[in-house]
């Protein structure tokens, strides 16, 4: 009977985390309500919950508990850690810790320099994506000592994946002010914002595979934005809109 209390009560607390997320993706509540629900499904020391950038190509933190270290980790080098490779594969699984290899482990600076010292010794990182496959951000999760999380708390935080990404995706920051003599925030030639990133890609002389990788969608996806950027631009090929693309000063993101 204890057990069953146990699930029903893990049960209510990701009910009060989804109600929470879809909060947040109404424009109700942030990211921080989100956090808080999360805490009664797993235990942890610190947590937060970032959004992507792929203009600037880092994470901006919506809420979140580490220290300021480790947090600046997590927004501007985390997606070049080894262990980001595997945790944005095509499983999309979440990552625990105590699951990772010891050779992935030895190879993450996150872990030696960032969360090591900390102590952490459990917890999960979770890529969250959209509906479209689009990459919009991140969950961290990390608990000190040995305090392993039980298996239907990991299987609770997968389950949510989904409304995390929708409460993510809505909490978008100001766009960051870009130089040259045609900022993107005009959208030149009626591109959306998203047509603007892979036109700026372009002028690379990138392939969808590429252009998939930098912008962490699928190369399905940027074919379609391709297809799009040509009929918006009536021009007949990638490199004509590439042309086009320089002559407006459009580049891509380092």
């Amino acid at each position: 009977m204890a057990a069953q209390r146990d699930t029903a009560d893990l049960l209510d607390s990701a009910l009060r985390v989804r109600e929470a997320a879809r909060s947040a993706t109404a424009g109700a509540a942030g990211a921080d309500a989100v956090l808080a629900a999360l805490a009664e499904v797993v235990e942890h020391d610190h947590a937060s919950l970032t959004r992507w950038d792929p203009r600037r190509r880092r994470h901006t933190t919506l809420a979140g508990s580490y220290p300021e270290d480790a947090t600046a980790y997590i927004e501007t080098r985390l997606h070049r850690d080894p262990v980001f490779t595997v945790l944005r594969g095509p499983a999309r699984g979440g990552l625990w810790l105590g699951d990772v290899p010891e050779e992935l482990l030895a190879a993450s600076p996150g872990f030696q320099d960032v969360l090591a010292p900390l102590g952490i010794e459990d917890g999960v990182a979770q890529c969250l994506f959209a509906a479209d496959g689009r990459y919009v951000g991140m969950l961290n999760i990390s608990v000190r000592g040995r305090r392993r999380t039980p298996g239907p708390a990991r299987a609770v935080v997968t389950l949510l994946t989904e409304s995390l990404a929708a409460a993510v995706a809505s909490c978008e920051a100001p766009p960051a002010p870009e130089a040259g003599p045609a900022p993107r925030a005009e959208r030149p030639g009626g591109l959306s914002p998203r047509e603007l990133d892979v036109l700026a890609e372009l002028t690379a002389g990138r392939t969808n595979r590429q252009i998939a990788e930098r912008l962490y969608v699928t190369p399905r996806t940027v074919g379609t934005h391709v297809e799009h950027i040509l009929a918006k631009l009536d021009v007949p090929n990638r490199a004509a809109a590439a042309a086009r693309a320089a002559a407006w000063g459009i580049t891509p993101a380092r």
